[in-house]
Formats: C-alpha cells, sequence, structure tokens
C-alpha cells in the first residue's frame, strides 16, 4: 500500500466521521469547502430535474423566440409564447433563471448567457429534445443493468445503427439518426479541424460520414483536399440530395455500402472515423479498424474522433453519460485512448498516438499510421 493510499484511507475516515463534517462546517477556512461539496452532492440529486427544465426551455423555443432575444419578454409575454398559466411559467423561467439558461432583469426574462450560447448550437438543442427517450430508460436505472441490453426507448430510436442488415435499411428509416448526427456533427468538426492539419494530405475518404457535414467542413476548410464519404447506401442518397440543394460540397464524391460487408474504396492516404468506433462493441469495432487498414497504402494514416474516457474533467461526459447512452442505446462503449491504439496496433497499424484537443469534452483524437 502506498502513500495516497494512506492518504485516501485517511480522507475516508474523516469524511464519514459527523464530528469531522461538523468542525469542518464551523471552521471559517473549511466552511467553503463543505459548502461547495454540498452544492455538488445536491447537484447530482436535482440533476433530472434540471435536464427538464433545460428540454422544456428548447422544446417551448424559448431559446429562439424573438420575445426572448433583446431586452427579453414579460411573464405575460412568455405565457402568451407557450401557452402555460401564470404560476407554471414562473416557476419555469426562474428555475431557467437560476441555471442561466434565462436571466431575469426589470421583470422580464432575457437569454442568459449559457442559453445565449445554446441558442446558436443546433447539435446541443438536437440532442436535448431527443434524450427523452433517454430518460425514460433512466427513470429505473437497476432495471435497466439487471435485464441486460434489451430493447429500449433509446435502441428503437436508433434502429437504424443496430439493424442486423444495415444496407437493406430504408430512407425513411435513417433519416431521424442521419439528421441529427448532422446537426450535431459541427462542434466535432470544428474541434478536429483546428487541431489536425489536413493540408498534409492528398485524398481524405470519411468512413460512416453520413450525409457529409464532416466532410463538408473540411473541404471548404482544404479546398485542395480531395474528400469522399462512405456510408450506407440510404444514407448516401441523402448526401447526394444535399449536394443539389446546395447543403453539402459539390466536390465530395458519395460511395455506397457497409464497412462490414464491403471493402472499403481504396486509393485516400488518410481515413476518418468521426464518432463511429464508440457507437460499437469490441468486435465490430475491430472489423472497422481491419476495414481501414485493408483500404490504406503504406504510409497512410487514420485519424479516429469521439468521446474517449481520459479522465480528468472529461471523465464525467465518457464514464457517466456516454456509458450509460451507449448501454440504453444497445451497442458500443466508451474506451481508453489506450485502449484504442491497442486495437490499432493489433489490426497492423505501426503507431498510433493521442493528440491533444482545445476541448476534449467535444472529442479526443487518435492517429494511427499504416
Amino acid at each position: 500500500m502506498g502513500l495516497y493510499d494512506l492518504w485516501l484511507d485517511f480522507r475516508e475516515r474523516c469524511l464519514t466521521s459527523p464530528a469531522f463534517h461538523k468542525f469542518a462546517l464551523d471552521f471559517p477556512l473549511t466552511r467553503p469547502i463543505v459548502r461547495k461539496r454540498q452544492s455538488e452532492v445536491f447537484d447530482f440529486v436535482s440533476g433530472f430535474v434540471y435536464s427538464q427544465i433545460l428540454y422544456a426551455c428548447v422544446k417551448l423555443g424559448l431559446l429562439h423566440h424573438e420575445k426572448v432575444k433583446g431586452r427579453g419578454a414579460t411573464l405575460a409575454e412568455l405565457c402568451e409564447v407557450t401557452g402555460l398559466g401564470a404560476d407554471e411559467m414562473y416557476r419555469l423561467a426562474r428555475g431557467a433563471a437560476s441555471m442561466r439558461i434565462l436571466q431575469e432583469r426589470h421583470d422580464r426574462f432575457r437569454l442568459g448567457d449559457l442559453g445565449a450560447a445554446l441558442s446558436q448550437n443546433e447539435g446541443a438543442c438536437a440532442m436535448i429534445l431527443h434524450h427523452d427517450a433517454l430518460y425514460k430508460d433512466m427513470i429505473d436505472p437497476i432495471a435497466m443493468l439487471s435485464q441486460g441490453r434489451k430493447e429500449t426507448n433509446l435502441s428503437r430510436y436508433w434502429d437504424y445503427a443496430l439493424n442486423i442488415d444495415p444496407t437493406q435499411v430504408s430512407e425513411e428509416e435513417v433519416a431521424e439518426y442521419s439528421n441529427l448526427m448532422s446537426a450535431s456533427q459541427q462542434d466535432v468538426s470544428e474541434e478536429v479541424i483546428a487541431s489536425f492539419e489536413f493540408g498534409n494530405f492528398n485524398q481524405m475518404l470519411d468512413i460512416g460520414g453520413g450525409q457529409g457535414t464532416f466532410a463538408t467542413n473540411v473541404a471548404r476548410y482544404c479546398p485542395e483536399l480531395e474528400v469522399g464519404v462512405f456510408d450506407l447506401p440510404s444514407v448516401v442518397k441523402k448526401g447526394k440530395q444535399r449536394q443539389q440543394t446546395g447543403q453539402t460540397d459539390p466536390r465530395i464524391n458519395f460511395t455506397g455500402g457497409s464497412f462490414f460487408e464491403d471493402e472499403l474504396p481504396k486509393g485516400a492516404d488518410l481515413l476518418t472515423l468521426i464518432r463511429i468506433l464508440h457507437d460499437h462493441d469490441d468486435e465490430p469495432a475491430r472489423k472497422i479498424i481491419e476495414a481501414a487498414y485493408a483500404a490504406l497504402g503504406p504510409g497512410g494514416t487514420l485519424l479516429i474522433a469521439e468521446p474517449m474516457c481520459t479522465g480528468g474533467h472529461a471523465g464525467r461526459i465518457s464514464d457517466a453519460y456516454f456509458n450509460f447512452y451507449l448501454y440504453a442505446m444497445g451497442s458500443g462503449r466508451p474506451r481508453k485512448p489506450e485502449e484504442l491504439q491497442s486495437m490499432l496496433k493489433a489490426a497492423g497499424f505501426a503507431y498510433a498516438e493521442r493528440k491533444s484537443t482545445r476541448s476534449p469534452f467535444t472529442c479526443s483524437i487518435i492517429i494511427a499510421q499504416k
């Protein structure tokens, strides 16, 4: 047993002692620490209520309504916007103000700093609205975990991702999933582009690239790079439709297929897996990595970007949120960078290293070279 273990034992004895707790709360120098811990514990207890207040604000359109922007809206105006009664609207507005979603000033409610930032994040708002399926499953987490991976509200939402023969999924079945992934891809795209030099490559293929949101952002950032997307035929069809309306870069070459059944197109010296591997269990994830290795020529590079178990401040995102989200979805798990590096080396990659990003809350990056 090391010194740190001894310290942990001592800390536990102190924190589980009512006498020590009373002393720490009475003593001026330790009182702020105790209050902070009390607040953190209460946030755990209240977290579901907080999430539902946020959901209500997004669902009711408060973050985007013209009456809320600028100088804000009166309680009567908010009632008119939402259809809620005065007492009910006041409770929601006050709750949102305590969370800095709204801000109360001179009997008016306007956007708070967090609400203003969130109002411009289309992907985050889309994710918040779809979370009602996850919350239904999490009402009884013990029951969900005790039953093993069975059908859940969230897994029904993601039927496309879990379909036995994904090449046979209809365009209607993938529409909701694909649109959500496209909307939520913007923040990840910006993070990856800021953290990786795409100008060093000639041709990129985005594996599982959906409707081409990430590929479009890269193509616009690095116009000399030849860019392609590989995804299910029904998803590729939507990507081509978006090209016709100018929502997707016209230079992107879309190829339909399944990375489990078909060979990936060859010729690219850079392959990307953006939020793909963590959606799959270990064996399917290994198959995707092996398919990428087979498609690359000597010296080719694979870029993986997704939430990872990196510890630190981002730990709750991976170890709490994504662990349960992916379990309820029925497939995948967040992995430590070391686990992914081991899988990459087992597939034959010469080396794999983690690359730092500005915001590990958004994603972490691993670069591997054949």
